[in-house]
């Protein structure tokens, strides 16, 4: 799932939310300074600006003082407070509002030349003073609010992605270890040697791969290493029915991915692609970048996929589920999975998954990018050899 921004400290603005308050501000003070001038103080251009230098030195003042208070309360209770409460903020907007008037209008002296009466001296500039002050400072407490409650929602959406997530992956690992226990159960009748071996060669998968499977992310070299130890698993089944090759180009090894990405795919391929074939196949899979995207596809030379698809059966397609679900939870639309026949001479399928290229590699991973996966062989043992650190 794309990285979201944490929320902003107490008092402080994203530059939009800034820009927004300092052009109301203007438009605000603009629209007073033009009754002013309708009600029959001369000079418009005058009384524009005066009401922005009375304006935006009240907003300074109370503004900063919002954010003095929150991030005074942020210490001590330790919470982000945008907006601190009115039992803090009245008295910051009365001094705010006698402060800013004071500032503006000797401004206003200073630079226009323009002698302002003080506020207490006349009753109408202390009731346009103090209702704009309190008309601006409900602006800024709602847009202060908004924040924050965007910052809640923003919060809750990356809590319950994050959920969603972690339920998603739950479910790949027990499904693909009934399956496995499902395909140990037949060997155990069949072929109890076998079988004992492939019972070693679980054991050693689900010591490397289930740890690793609890993480978010981990670097595409260890996705190709868990879908190597899974392919070293199914030949104690399948033998010299079942060829693989795994193609990693070095530049890409470190770059972090979801785990269990790669292993329904090929899970599907056995299971509906080569296994009904007497003769089994072979299964490609590869990585590579296209523009912006990061491209890993599972190829096989399996019976392909039926003309007419028909409903699948219950626990049929529950990997591709899963991946198109978890695509979407993380990317959106950015990410797609596709199924296609191989359109070629040996026939089968190809599942294409594209996501966005991550920004960077995993750094405590990037020493093992230096060499690339590239296993290719004519039976499963001889291709996984190479890679599986259990014992046999």
């Amino acid at each position: 799932m794309p990285a979201a921004l944490a929320p902003l400290p107490a008092g402080f603005y994203s530059a939009r939310q800034l820009a927004t308050v300092v052009g109301f501000n203007q438009l605000f003070c603009s629209a007073i300074g033009i009754a002013i001038w309708l009600a029959g103080s001369p000079g418009l251009v005058a009384n524009i600006v005066v009401s922005m230098l009375i304006g935006n030195s009240v907003w300074l003042l109370v503004d900063g003082g919002r954010w003095l208070v929150g991030r005074t309360l942020q210490r001590w209770t330790g919470q982000g407070l945008p907006w601190p409460g009115y039992r803090w903020m009245l008295p910051v907007i009365v001094l705010g509002v006698l402060g800013g008037y004071e500032i503006g209008r000797r401004l206003a002296g200073l630079l226009l030349g323009v002698q302002l009466a003080p506020m207490f001296s006349r009753g109408s500039t202390l009731i346009v003073t103090t209702v704009a002050g309190i008309a601006a400072t409900l602006f800024w407490h709602a847009t202060a609010m908004l924040q924050k409650h965007r910052a809640e929602a923003e919060a809750a959406q990356r809590q319950a992605a994050e959920t969603q997530l972690r339920l998603l992956q739950s479910q790949l690992e027990p499904h693909m270890l009934f399956n496995t226990l499902a395909n140990l159960r037949v060997l155990i009748t069949l072929d109890p040697p076998r079988a004992q071996q492939m019972l070693d060669r679980l054991i050693g998968f689900l010591r490397s791969t289930l740890g690793a499977s609890r993480v978010a992310l981990h670097p595409l070299q260890a996705e190709f290493d868990r879908t190597a130890d899974y392919l070293a698993l199914m030949a104690v089944r399948m033998g010299p029915r079942l060829a693989t090759e795994l193609d990693l180009p070095p530049e890409l090894a470190a770059l972090p991915v979801p785990p269990l990405l790669l292993q329904p795919l090929v899970e599907n391929a056995i299971q509906h692609g080569l296994e009904p074939q007497v003769a089994g196949g072979r299964i490609v899979v590869h990585a590579r970048q296209e523009g912006d995207a990061l491209v890993l596809t599972v190829r096989d030379t399996g019976r392909g996929l039926p003309a007419a698809p028909a409903p699948a059966p219950p626990g049929r397609g529950f990997g591709t589920q899963q991946i198109r679900e978890r695509l979407a939870t993380l990317h959106g639309d950015a990410a797609r999975l596709e199924l296609a026949a191989a359109g070629d001479a040996e026939g089968g399928t190809v599942a294409t998954l594209r996501l966005p290229m991550p920004a960077a590699p995993l750094a405590e991973d990037r020493a093992g990018a230096d060499l690339a996966i590239h296993r290719t062989a004519a039976t499963a043992p001889a291709a996984s050899s190479a890679t599986h650190s259990a014992p046999p």
